[in-house]
């Protein structure tokens, strides 16, 4: 079942992620994320979290039936959600508005592609890019001269990139010494592989 996930950082629909959220097998809201629906009139078939953000106005009209208080403060609202979809069955999931607003919850949203990943594929999806983690090797379809980013979440053993202008054989990636930031698409597919950690691709869209 594909989930798109509504989160709760400043946020407006474009014409793509309004499709998605249309065509969601399951859409979820966590917490205020319901406040970014209610402005397009779609109702998610759940609401999830502590309940502090969304407004009066929009939790009756979601409809008590629908709401999953999940109240402990010890996991963020996003995290709590994407908890809530593996209960539901979920088979892959879409994040949208994710990295807005407050740069600790931005951070500690993409921290939660690598928590999340290998149980359920997921990714941030911005207007004009995806946020894809990484645990092992993926083949990615872009066009020639994009511009992607390689990203380590915490120390990368070793990274293989091929198909970049930049490309690496077995170099180690970490955030205080080394990254693969703006490197170039130089064929249709690029190919990413890493062992002893997790990479984030941020590709265009």
């Amino acid at each position: 079942m594909d989930v798109v996930i509504v989160a709760n950082a400043p946020f407006r629909f474009w014409p793509e992620a309004l499709a998605l959220a249309r065509r969601a097998g399951l859409l979820l809201a966590a917490d205020g994320g319901a406040n970014h629906l209610a402005q397009v009139g779609l109702r998610p078939h759940f609401l999830v979290g502590d309940l502090d953000s969304v407004r009066p106005e929009v939790r009756a009209w979601v409809g008590e039936e629908r709401v999953v208080p999940r109240p402990s403060q010890d996991h963020t609202d996003l995290e709590k959600t994407l908890a809530f979809a593996l209960e539901k069955g979920a088979s892959q999931a879409v994040i949208l508005a994710a990295t807005g607003g407050r740069l600790d919850h931005a951070l500690e949203n993409l921290g939660l592609l690598g928590r999340y990943g290998s149980k359920l594929p997921c990714e941030i999806r911005e207007e004009k890019t995806r946020i894809v983690p990484i645990f092992s090797q993926a083949r990615f379809s872009v066009p020639c001269g994009a511009t992607v980013s390689v990203m380590p979440l915490g120390e990368c053993a070793r990274v293989w990139l091929s198909g970049f202008a930049w490309p690496l054989a077995g170099e180690p990636l970490s955030l205080l010494s080394r990254t693969s930031l703006s490197n170039r698409a130089l064929e249709p597919q690029v190919q990413v592989k890493v062992e002893g950690g997790i990479l984030l691709a941020f590709l265009p869209c």
